[in-house]
């Protein structure tokens, strides 16, 4: 590699006129430290969670595509009102794209370093919207033989929040889960997990074809939201597994506390001392998505045992400790292409991921739909 090479990398500026620019920059390619590794990425994800820093708060609906190439730029404005929101970021370039994965073409002279050397990785780290990455060599994860970029390129973010909700729910004393958003791919690795794993799961869906895959993929409980009788069905669901834990990808809107109604009317159900306060066992259910950017709305009608709160993977992660963090990434490299594939609705180049058509398919957030970019296409 030429000491003169350069890549490009995507990145997102927010103006102070109200533009959101993501647009591709050419950068000198870095030689890595003594503990790092040069990574040629070949593979990464676009996740709800990469998109709010790609766009903000900008109206994707008026997105326009400007320039041809490598000079591409996605242009949309951002509302006046949003503007605020956004103040600490105007005028910045930020680098896009959690997680990714591809080969290691360069390294520096530590140990573990060197012994990455022409491996396959896995790294989450931000900045991956890339043709090329240096990173910490002990953040990569490599693949085990046989695993392509592909396969590994979603290793982090869904894999690690499915598992993490299971420890969540061990260790805060729960016995059983209620996942919204079910239909995800997020929402398939949590199904067969605690399928493996004994755990009863309840998936809230939006569709009667989401129900009926599940049902095809082995989930017992299954509730449709849409179903006239969605309250009762939910539930009994509730009501069979126990459930007083729920993980909502949506965020806005009533969905967390109608959750919150039903574990409240099963504990009804069982017998025991009357109290004003409603049932004593507590019920949480944490906010992880904002598929729904409404705002939350609780009608407390549960009794006074509830929580609500916002949930984290990195924050859970650096609550939890490196041991279980090792665990559950081993678990991870071990069932790569069975618990943890991931499924592409198209895969894109930089420059494509640019095109004001395809922005629009992917910012819309369908669910069962993901889009991979392959930086070297």
């Amino acid at each position: 590699m030429s000491a003169n090479a350069s890549f490009l990398q995507m990145f997102s500026t927010i103006t102070e006129s109200g533009e959101l620019r993501l647009e591709l920059i050419e950068k000198p390619i870095p030689t890595p430290g003594p503990d790092q590794v040069l990574v040629k990425i070949e593979a990464t994800p676009i996740n709800p969670s990469d998109q709010g820093v790609m766009f903000g708060r900008a109206d994707i609906s008026a997105a326009q595509t400007i320039g041809s190439g490598n000079s591409t730029v996605l242009s949309a404005p951002v509302p006046q009102q949003a503007m605020p929101a956004m103040k600490a970021r105007l005028g910045q370039a930020l680098a896009v794209g959690n997680e990714g994965a591809g080969t290691v073409v360069a390294t520096g002279s530590s140990e573990l370093a060197k012994s990455l050397s022409g491996k396959i990785v896995a790294v989450m780290g931000g900045s991956m919207y890339a043709q090329y990455r240096c990173v910490d060599a002990a953040a990569c994860l490599p693949l085990l033989e046989g695993h392509t970029a592909k396969d590994g390129a979603s290793c982090f973010v869904n894999p690690l929040t499915a598992l993490s909700m299971i420890e969540t729910m061990k260790m805060e004393g729960h016995s059983a889960l209620v996942h919204t958003a079910a239909a995800s791919n997020l929402g398939q690795m949590l199904v067969r997990i605690c399928k493996d794993d004994g755990v009863e799961l309840v998936n809230v869906v939006r569709k009667p074809e989401q129900a009926a895959m599940l049902r095809d993929m082995g989930a017992k409980y299954v509730v449709d939201s849409s179903s006239a009788d969605f309250m009762a069905e939910l539930t009994d669901a509730i009501h069979a597994t126990g459930a007083t834990l729920a993980f909502d990808a949506t965020g806005g809107g009533t969905l967390a506390s109608d959750i919150l109604t039903c574990m409240e009317a099963a504990a009804a159900r069982t017998p025991g001392a009357y109290s004003i306060y409603g049932s004593v066992k507590h019920k949480q259910v944490y906010l992880y998505g904002n598929l729904d950017v409404s705002a939350t709305k609780l009608q407390r009608a549960y009794g006074m045992a509830w929580g609500v709160g916002g949930w984290l993977l990195p924050n859970f992660l650096a609550k939890a400790g490196m041991e279980i963090a090792v665990r559950l990434r081993a678990r991870v490299a071990r069932e790569l292409t069975t618990t943890f594939a991931s499924h592409y609705t198209n895969e894109l180049s930089l420059v494509e991921a640019l095109d004001a058509e395809t922005v629009r398919q992917y910012y819309a957030k369908h669910t069962g739909e993901k889009f991979l970019i392959c930086p070297q296409k």
